[in-house]
């Protein structure tokens, strides 16, 4: 998560997009901007799990049998494209990519009341949210930043023992989508929607220097985990 903030300061400075993929090496949950620490009591199953506090908002996301993506996006310059366009781009070429491996998913109609939110995002709906048998399969959030934004968001690939009640697409298809081809297809796709053409790159040297100093005064501090 500091090496998003990090690409996203980067994208404003610069003017470069950046796509990531990336996995957990152990399973984490991640709560949102604004929930309450006290809140992560509620989720028993996860207890062990490591926590972190993302800088974006809505529900805690487990991070086990999933993918994480992150789009950093310059909004100064001629890539410029409003944050509703890049929701509607990543998950209809989602759709799309899925698709293709066999898998129809559609895109959620309606939203959860803020009122009665679910602890854990992937329970509850946003209008826009990939759905998959009704079950919520991705969803996204956006950080904003003068000249950037970051929109970030998880795919569930299956069911996690650390959240049992929610159901991945290989649970509810059968289907084991095998992730490198998928996460080539995907970007590819993403690139098309985007006309972009994305390759691969190291982060460069501030780039890393930026992610080190993020983790120590945010992510890996105690203080801005339990900032709420």
């Amino acid at each position: 998560m500091a090496v998003d903030e990090a690409l996203l300061k980067s994208a404003a400075s610069h003017g470069a997009p950046a796509l990531r993929f990336y996995f957990w090496s152990e399973p984490a949950l991640s709560l949102g901007y604004f929930q309450k620490f006290a809140d992560r009591s509620a989720h028993v199953l996860s207890a062990s799990c490591q926590t972190v506090r993302r800088a974006s908002g809505g529900g805690a996301i487990l991070h086990d049998q999933e993918l994480t993506y992150s789009l950093s996006w310059p909004t100064a310059n001629r890539f410029a494209a409003s944050a509703d366009d890049l929701y509607v781009a990543i998950h209809e070429s989602l759709c799309k990519t899925l698709f293709n491996f066999g898998v129809s998913a559609t895109l959620s109609t309606r939203e959860t009341g803020a009122e009665d939110a679910p602890f854990l995002c992937f329970a509850r709906r946003a209008v826009g949210d990939v759905l998959l048998r009704h079950h919520k399969i991705a969803g996204s959030a956006q950080r904003r930043l003068k000249g950037a934004l970051l929109q970030h968001g998880s795919v569930l690939l299956s069911r996690s023992p650390s959240a049992p009640e929610l159901s991945g697409i290989q649970d509810l298809t059968g289907i084991q989508v095998p992730v490198n081809q998928f996460i080539e297809s995907w970007q590819d796709l993403i690139g098309e929607r985007l006309n972009l053409q994305f390759v691969s790159a190291d982060l460069t040297a501030e780039e890393c220097q930026a992610a080190t100093a993020i983790l120590a005064s945010k992510f890996g501090s105690i203080a801005w985990l339990h900032k709420r």
